[in-house]
């Protein structure tokens, strides 16, 4: 066998795969037609690998690989499969104990972690990412099932916890979130309420979650979308405690959980709490108090017993500038609406003095004395936990906004190609071609 490259009418340079025989030429196989140089080179090494495949001699160079190449730009591309993210993702689920959940909802966990969507347009991404087609009769099936699955859930993601990052129980960070509904429709649950995502109009959920001090989630409790956000922490505390039987346990929470009722039923179930103060709502001698003991030099703190516990104040430079500048933006937006009456409209350090709006000089002087100082509340004791662990504690609470967002962009994903056996000679196809000295090679 021998290639032969022949003019054609256009121009062009047809290669052939020919064999000569009593002096007869036959052609085996026509490769393609050529018009640039790069063309022709590429169908003579097809041309080359079709002469091997054909003889099934082995070549002397084993090295050489001659029928592991493949030309992109002789192939017509079909689409992305994730496989890679796919089987990761999976293995996870296995080794957390989810493996005898129903393989459905495994998968839409997974393609929710991918790319979010409705559960319905959730079964097509799965078919176009994954290759894995699931009936929607196998969804409504599955569903009610699904409800019952909680427990169950939440058990296996706590032993994972215990085993894996050595979950005690000691310590655990809580907030609440919503998730509205693409409908205007409200019922038992989807209720209208204050919307964390501008979406007041639309009916929606809340929901709490409890993660360790890793941000992995170890709880969750669904509420109606009207519910006050301090009203959740106990209902979902105290149930986590008896369905664990938990001994000792201290819950990390920001400022919208704290209340004298709420307190009282922490303390009264023996549970220690670290939760932000807001320190707008001090009394004066509390702040009196504060003013003058806390003296303001980055990392001094200072421990006062109240009515909600010990209420440790620290202060820092850079949170000083922050507020200064805050509060000075604001007092001249105070005094501008105070000056100009066309443009009234309420704001923080303004007040109402027989129906004459002025600054409040009283609320300016408190804001100063505040500056640079941010509290936290505390039932535990100093010889316990230090006020410089407290404080450590409570800015970790930035771990549980990040496990209630899972970016797509966060996961890393290798796209796995897909081609057709038989290659589709056409001039005219430009496919997306990656680089061939990338490690990690197509499959084909």
């Amino acid at each position: 066998m021998k290639i032969r490259i022949v003019k054609t009418a256009s121009n062009a340079k047809a290669v052939q795969v020919v064999r000569y025989q009593n002096n007869k030429r036959t052609i085996l196989q026509h490769i393609g037609s050529a018009h640039t140089e790069d063309e022709l080179n590429d169908l003579l090494k097809i041309a080359e690998e079709w002469m091997k495949d054909f003889s099934q001699q082995l070549s002397i160079f084993p090295d050489e690989g001659p029928n592991k190449l493949i030309h992109l730009n002789h192939c017509t591309f079909i689409g992305i499969q994730y496989n890679f993210f796919y089987q990761q993702i999976r293995a996870i689920q296995d080794i957390m104990g989810f493996s005898g959940l129903p393989i459905l909802l495994n998968d839409l966990v997974i393609i929710r972690i991918f790319e979010p969507a409705s559960k319905l347009r959730s079964l097509e991404l799965l078919e176009q990412f994954f290759g894995i087609k699931h009936n929607r009769k196998s969804y409504y099936k599955i569903a009610p099932q699904c409800v019952d699955l909680k427990e169950v859930v939440e058990m296996k993601v706590v032993e994972f916890a215990q085993k894996y990052y050595s979950f005690n129980f000691d310590i655990v960070f809580y907030d609440v979130t919503t998730l509205y509904f693409e409908t205007f429709e409200e019922d038992e649950l989807r209720k209208n309420g204050f919307s964390k995502d501008s979406k007041s109009q639309q009916p929606q959920v809340l929901v709490a979650l409890m993660v360790t001090k890793e941000g992995f989630p170890i709880a969750f409790e669904l509420f109606r979308g009207n519910t006050f956000e301090g009203h959740t922490i106990l209902p979902t505390i105290t149930a986590f405690i008896k369905r664990n039987k938990v001994r000792e346990f201290t819950v990390v929470a920001d400022a919208a959980m704290i209340s004298a009722e709420n307190i009282a039923q922490l303390r009264h179930n023996n549970i220690n709490y670290i939760v932000g103060a807001r320190m707008g709502n001090l009394s004066v001698n509390h702040l009196e108090t504060i003013d003058k003991q806390l003296v303001r030099q980055d990392g001094n703190s200072i421990r006062i017993k109240t009515e909600l516990g010990y209420l440790i104040c620290s202060y820092s430079s850079v949170r000083y500038r922050k507020d200064l500048y805050e509060m000075n933006k604001q007092i001249e937006k105070a005094k501008t609406t105070v000056a100009i009456p066309s443009k009234r409209r309420k704001q923080k350090f303004t007040k109402t003095t027989d129906q004459k709006l002025e600054l409040n000089e009283e609320l300016i002087a408190k804001t100063k004395k505040l500056l640079g100082i941010k509290g936290y509340y505390t039932n535990l004791e100093e010889k316990i936990v230090g006020n410089t662990t407290i404080i450590e504690r409570y800015h970790e609470l930035y771990k549980i906004e990040q496990a209630f967002r899972v970016s797509k962009s966060d996961l890393q994903t290798r796209p796995i190609f897909h081609f057709k056996e038989q290659p589709v000679y056409s001039d005219s196809f430009d496919p997306l071609i990656p680089e061939m000295s990338d490690p990690l090679i197509p499959e084909v």
